[in-house]
């Protein structure tokens, strides 16, 4: 017996058509929101307490400094004394960081027992929190309290920053250079900044967080690697959403 085999072809309605156009729609602007308009952080350590705290999680601003766009794409914020800002580490720009900028191009900048001086006046810094009192004698609690020095060195420094920072200090006071910031962590005893590794240069600046989307307490929130412990992790959270939430600190705004 003779059979004959037809192709089987698969034809799409108009309804399917547009469903799919649709999904695309929508991955599109997703792929846009990422990449230009925010992007979400975690914060992984305590250097930003008590303004962010670890299990924080934020919504970053990327358009706020121009970056992506381009300034003729729309109106952009300058990089301002005071901003929180996120950015690549420049010692290994695969790592995101959050900080304070403290100094801007053009900035004299000095410590003086914790207290920040800018071009020969007195930083008010509401936000900043100290764990120790000033007054510390060993070498890195004398260079953490009253930078820069060049007699005293903390043991963690950049060796590439040990060797530049001298040469931008007059009078004992730190020059920032055009196109770099200075920045430090609010909780500026437990911070390793911009007096441990240097500056931040300006296209290594991803943008400003606009809001703290979720905060979680009492809680792992590192992404374990395998498998079976990130399916955990995952129901963790599902199942104790109300337990773990910071709800005083959900959706508040950053400053």
């Amino acid at each position: 017996m003779n059979s004959t085999h037809r192709p089987i072809v698969f034809t799409f309605g108009p309804d399917v058509i547009f469903s799919l156009q649709s999904l695309l729609g929508t991955v599109v602007i997703a792929i846009f929101v990422i990449t230009f308009v925010v992007q979400a952080f975690q914060i992984p350590s305590e250097s930003m307490e008590n303004t962010l705290l670890v299990g924080d999680y934020l919504l970053v601003n990327k358009l706020c400094y121009g970056r992506g766009l381009g300034t003729a794409a729309m109106p952009y914020q300058k990089i301002a004394r005071g901003d929180v800002v996120v950015f690549h580490y420049p010692v290994d720009p695969t790592q995101h960081f959050v900080k304070r900028v403290i100094g801007v191009p053009g900035d004299h900048l000095r410590m003086i027992s914790k207290k920040v001086w800018i071009n020969g006046k007195l930083l008010n810094e509401p936000y900043v929190r100290f764990l120790y009192p000033a007054g510390g004698t060993d070498p890195g609690s004398i260079f953490r309290d009253n930078f820069p020095r060049l007699d005293a060195y903390a043991i963690d420094m950049e060796p590439k920053w040990l060797k530049e920072m001298p040469k931008l200090v007059e009078d004992g006071q730190l020059i920032v250079p055009e196109g770099h910031y200075f920045v430090m962590g609010d909780n500026r005893d437990d911070s390793k900044d911009s007096r441990y590794w240097g500056f931040v240069p300006r296209e290594n600046i991803i943008g400003r967080p606009l809001l703290i989307y979720w905060s979680v307490r009492d809680w792992d929130h590192r992404s374990p690697t395998s498998f079976l412990g990130r399916l955990y992790h995952v129901t963790y959270a599902i199942t104790h959403f109300l337990q773990i939430t910071r709800w005083n600190r959900t959706l508040r705004l950053v400053h």
